[in-house]
């Protein structure tokens, strides 16, 4: 129960060692996209290849090639998605959720709030977050697709142009 054989202990260690060093080349060939703020496509992603990780280090049953494999093909999956999503929309907007306007020109939208499960207090918080004191002086707030908050401060001209993707 503590102790198998001294086997297991150096196969986790060689292959612990190999799989952790083929996962790192492939996040580094694959470009600084698959490492980025996480949406819900990312999550999944990342999570996969770290239970990936855990079963090619641990499980006696998948060999280090298997592993290796199967980090590719996530990675390649990933690389192939975002890289349509960027050409396609159709992809863009199955993959990413879009930003959300929140706090729009002084007012809360509580409906957008409603949907998306956003407490008044939050917005706050991420109005002070960003040095304001003044609620005053935000022009918007907008739920990003990572699930961060983004505060746009009012700007003297009165441009908007930083929203215009958002609905």
């Amino acid at each position: 129960m503590f102790f198998d054989s001294w086997f297991g202990i150096v196969r986790i260690l060689i292959v612990g060692v190999l799989a952790y060093g083929a996962l790192i080349i492939f996040l580094r060939v694959s470009g600084k996209r698959t490492l980025s703020k996480w949406n819900a496509f990312d999550f999944v992603v990342t999570i996969a290849l770290g239970s990936t990780l855990a079963s090619v280090v641990v499980s006696k049953d998948v060999v280090l090639i298997e592993g290796v494999i199967a980090f590719a093909v996530l990675i390649g999956l990933q690389f192939i998605i975002t890289r349509l999503s960027v050409r396609f929309d159709f992809i863009k907007n199955v993959v990413k959720a879009e930003p959300t306007l929140l706090f729009d020109k002084g007012e809360f939208l509580n409906e957008a709030m409603c949907r998306q499960r956003v407490a008044e207090s939050e917005i706050r918080a991420a109005i002070r977050s960003n040095g304001l004191a003044a609620i005053e002086d935000a022009e918007a707030v907008v739920l990003e697709t990572d699930g961060t908050f983004s505060v746009v401060k009012k700007s003297v001209g009165g441009s908007r142009t930083a929203l215009k993707d958002v609905k």
